[in-house]
């Protein structure tokens, strides 16, 4: 997965995720509304309407003085940790 940020400042962040569609995006995104002092989290899979299509990118909104890019790493942790417990269960139920 290749990440490229395109804007930061203290409360907001751009970055675009190479590869990715709307299933991993809808995940990542929910986990991030999920996520204390975070007030936006979207994403937009054709940000260049007249470019055609490009990789998503995801924008975050924070307060509270919570840096973005800790938010971020936040929710991926979340994303992981359901994953692994989805894996589990299918495994103990097989």
């Amino acid at each position: 997965m290749e990440l490229r940020v395109i804007e930061k400042t203290e409360t907001e962040l751009r970055i675009e995720i190479a590869g990715e569609d709307h299933t991993f995006m809808n995940v990542l995104k929910g986990q991030l509304l999920k996520t204390d002092n975070v007030s936006a989290a979207t994403y937009d899979v054709n940000p260049e309407q007249s470019g055609g299509q490009t990789d998503p990118v995801l924008s975050i909104t924070t307060e509270d003085g919570l840096d973005p890019l800790d938010a971020l790493a936040e929710a991926a942790t979340g994303v992981r940790e359901t994953t692994d417990a989805f894996a589990d269960a299918f495994d103990a139920a097989a």
